[in-house]
């Protein structure tokens, strides 16, 4: 597919910078032990306080990432002469270039030659009036992988939709997991993450879990999390509907009510990936053979929907996700889901509208558009 590339350097080299202490976890970085730390500049990206250092200080580091992203991707040098250039092998240039892209000091962007949509995302954009893009992803692989494709570009569609002020819902599981591993850091003020669904079950208050997740959102644009501290299902739908009653509750509600960006999957009740909601004892599989029983194929912010996407579930009283109805009064709605175990779930969450933008691999698609 034809196709021109932006390629945007936004950090500058040999530019002073200041380090602020921070909630983010992030992972070793070239052999480097890294605490607990973010480095801030005007326009920049975040990643790492404080390092212990084998040899060299951070701002050098920092500095090598802009020099190999700029002698690479504007200049159209080979990793050897970088290499050569910064006195380092080959290898480290190859980790250099791949951190200039996880932390946003390169962003890639493909600019689709008018007219060229005529495949699977725009028939899925004309059935269903969503926003469609589909994800080339070769044949014969793991569905890991699968999920890995589908969350780095929707991971980049997510800081796309981030503007100041944006208040951003999240249903956490298994794909927004991966997908927060591949958010672009972009300097915004006043982002709010707020957690869409509740996360403990008889077994566990899920907040590490749910945490990591809300946390990494967070750190990409420099934001605040608003937890939702209530089970996912509760017992009944009296206790429910007491605890909505409850300022502290209330208050996170308001919050639901005031979002700008949704961000969500689709949960699959038998799936080679599994759905969080179903392999982390949040129902029995005494409920969830109910569940089936009842016609359920998937759930949408552990909401559960029937095939033709209604959700008049029984079980749904008790739970605390955001229901179609409210997805519906979101401005943006970002569906994210990879693997044909899915394609049914998916189908009925399209056909209940909760979705305005749709991220799915080219075989899902596929999976979708032939049941229909």
């Amino acid at each position: 597919m034809a196709s021109s590339i932006d390629t945007d350097l936004l950090a500058g080299g040999g530019r002073s910078r200041r380090i602020q202490q921070t909630g983010t976890v992030v992972p070793t970085l070239w052999g480097l032990d890294v605490a607990q730390s973010n480095i801030y500049g005007a326009g920049e990206s975040q990643f790492c306080t404080y390092v212990h250092g084998k040899g060299r200080g951070m701002n050098e580091l920092s500095n090598d990432v802009w020099t190999a992203a700029s002698m690479y991707y504007m200049q159209g040098e080979t990793m050897d002469a970088i290499a050569s250039h910064l006195g380092t092998s080959r290898s480290t240039v190859s980790r250099l270039l791949k951190q200039a892209r996880q932390s946003g000091v390169v962003r890639i962007t493909l600019s689709e030659p008018t007219g060229l949509r005529n495949g699977l995302d725009s028939t899925l954009t004309r059935m269903f009036g969503v926003n469609t893009t589909v994800v080339p992803v070769k044949s014969g692989t793991t569905e890991i992988h699968r999920l890995d494709q589908v969350a780095r570009i929707a991971g980049q569609m997510v800081t796309d939709m981030i503007e100041d002020n944006s208040a951003i819902g999240v249903a956490w599981g298994t794909t927004l997991d991966a997908v927060t591993h591949y958010v672009v850091p972009k300097d915004v003020k006043g982002v709010r993450v707020v957690q869409m669904n509740g996360s403990a079950n008889p077994a566990s208050s899920g907040i590490p879990y749910v945490g990591s997740i809300l946390s990494r959102m967070a750190a990409a644009f420099g934001g605040e999390v608003i937890h939702f501290p209530v089970p996912t299902f509760f017992d009944n739908a009296t206790t429910k509907a007491a605890m909505w009653q409850e300022r502290s509750v209330q208050a996170v509600l308001k919050a639901h009510r005031e979002l700008d960006l949704a961000v969500f999957g689709v949960g699959a009740l038998d799936s080679p990936v599994p759905s969080h909601v179903y392999s982390a004892g949040y129902i029995t599989d005494e409920e969830k053979a109910n569940l089936m029983r009842s016609g359920v194929v998937g759930d949408v912010n552990t909401v559960f929907l029937k095939a033709d996407g209604a959700y008049d579930v029984e079980f749904n009283k008790r739970a605390t996700g955001l229901a179609p109805f409210q997805l519906q009064r979101i401005p943006r709605r970002l569906c994210v889901v990879a693997g044909r175990a899915k394609a049914v779930g998916l189908l009925a969450a399209l056909r209940a509208r909760v979705a305005t933008d749709l991220v799915v691999d080219d075989a899902t698609a596929r999976a979708v558009l032939d049941l229909m």
